[in-house]
């Protein structure tokens, strides 16, 4: 029993190591790009397209994962998507240049798209229905460490100026990610996809119990014999109503300004009067807020449910927001008033829509066309991201940090009003009983996403 557990364990540990480097991907631009700027001479539209340009190659990442997905398997996607981190690590250590650094950097967000997508549907198609929130969150966890880790290297190579090791030390969790996911089972459901039902029972009594497994197989078996359906049909009415939800809760977790912060925190701090390595130093603080508060949404996710996280965590982020922008528009604010708004918007974020976005979006899509669908959503995600990330220093440098940041509070409302009409509570829930609840109120939904849209 014990070695069970422990096997179960590394299941998950491995499934969700992409989460760690696109953490530690995400992270490390923002303390290395305060020595790109002064090595390479960066202007400000450079520099936004330095972070942004990850951004660009995860667009494409999103959008080619999901079918790769569904046609090989999740299990080789993920091995290829470790190779495609280990080259980009490398590329953008050894850049020479501006030009080559944006390449790779390009490149190396192919993997982090599709980690975004993938690591979460792995993850929620291996687990029970009883811990699904919690092991799907796993991705938000390990990002968060790996956001960490990113900030805790950007400070020890600080004092050198480094940004060259800084992004070299991605290749490892890559190569342990490659490697690891060698001895890992295929998605279960994948396998009854593929009419493999042995193979798929052989995986579920990994992780259930031997009663339950003939129950679920049954229960995928079901809905895999729906009528398949080719990509257009995303867009049909019975769909529209899930891929809205889907859509509009990764842009909003865009929109509001979340990687405003992760990506720009020293670059906020050092115009607030911190040298280099002061504001690199507090984004250690602010990374270790990030994981302790996602361990903390993690133990919530499947008790108070992904609904309730988001909508408490919402009104907490744009409070940080707002507290944020006034404090920089008509005061002089100390670095400690700032310091503690970026800690309490991780706080809220973190343990809230820093997990369930990804978490939902692995639940609410259909089997047949699940893969697709959370490529699509992540895609979407992932548009919204660069359009933010790579304005956001042109406009910091036009209006100031206070206008902005007074801004994403304001889209915050509108983030908290759309979850609260739309979004489904899938706790509890097996993958199937969720699409057959949703599918159920597909009329009433495409009614309310009418009227929303004349209004």
């Amino acid at each position: 029993m014990k070695s069970k557990k422990a096997y179960i364990s590394v299941i998950y540990f491995f499934g969700a190591l992409g989460g760690l480097l696109f953490g530690y991907d995400t992270g490390v631009i923002s303390g290395a790009l305060l020595f790109i700027r002064e090595d390479l001479g960066l202007t400000p539209f450079m520099e936004g397209l330095v972070v942004s340009g990850v951004l660009i190659g995860a667009l494409i990442g999103a959008a080619l994962c999901g079918p790769i997905a569904d046609k090989i398997g999740r299990k080789k996607t993920i091995i290829l998507l470790g190779v495609l981190f280990t080259i980009g690590a490398i590329g953008t250590g050894l850049a020479p240049n501006v030009e080559v650094l944006v390449l790779f950097r390009i490149f190396l967000g192919v993997p982090v798209g599709g980690a975004s997508a993938l690591v979460p549907l792995y993850l929620s198609e291996m687990a029970p229905a009883a811990i699904r929130g919690r092991v799907a969150s796993l991705n938000t966890l390990m990002n968060a460490l790996g956001i960490l880790m990113a900030y805790i290297v950007n400070f020890a190579f600080a004092t050198g100026g480094r940004w060259d090791w800084m992004l070299l030390l991605a290749v490892v969790p890559s190569v342990l990610l490659m490697v690891g996911m060698f001895f890992m089972p295929e998605s279960p459901r994948w396998l009854l996809k593929q009419d493999r039902e042995g193979d798929a029972r052989k995986v579920l009594l990994l992780t259930r119990d031997a009663k339950l497994v003939e129950e679920e197989i049954k229960s995928i078996q079901e809905v895999k014999t729906a009528e398949k359906v080719p990509f257009s049909a995303l867009f049909a009415p019975s769909v529209r109503p899930i891929l809205f939800i889907g859509i509009g809760v990764a842009i909003f977790q865009q929109v509001i300004g979340t990687n405003t912060i992760i990506y720009y925190t020293p670059t906020i701090l050092e115009n607030a009067g911190f040298g280099a390595s002061s504001a690199i130093a507090g984004t250690i603080g602010i990374g270790i807020v990030n994981l302790l508060f996602t361990i903390i949404g993690l133990v919530l996710i499947d008790k108070i449910g992904r609904r309730m996280l988001m909508l408490i965590g919402n009104v907490g982020m744009s409070i940080a927001l707002v507290v944020l922008g006034i404090s920089t528009l008509f005061f002089t604010a100390p670095g400690w008033l700032l310091l503690t708004c970026l800690c309490l918007f991780m706080v809220a974020y973190s343990a809230s829509w820093g997990m369930v976005v990804w978490v939902v979006l692995a639940e609410i899509f259909p089997l047949r066309i699940r893969g697709t669908a959370i490529g699509l959503a992540s895609t979407t995600l992932w548009l919204a991201n660069i359009a933010v990330s790579l304005s956001f220093p042109v406009l910091l440098n036009a209006f100031g940090s206070g206008s902005l940041f007074l801004t994403y509070g304001a889209i915050g409302i509108f983030a908290f009003l759309f979850v609260y009409k739309f979004v489904p509570e899938t706790k509890g829930k097996t993958l199937e009983e969720i699409e057959a609840e949703i599918s159920s109120k597909k009329t009433i939904r495409s009614r309310e996403v009418a009227v929303s849209i004349r209004k």
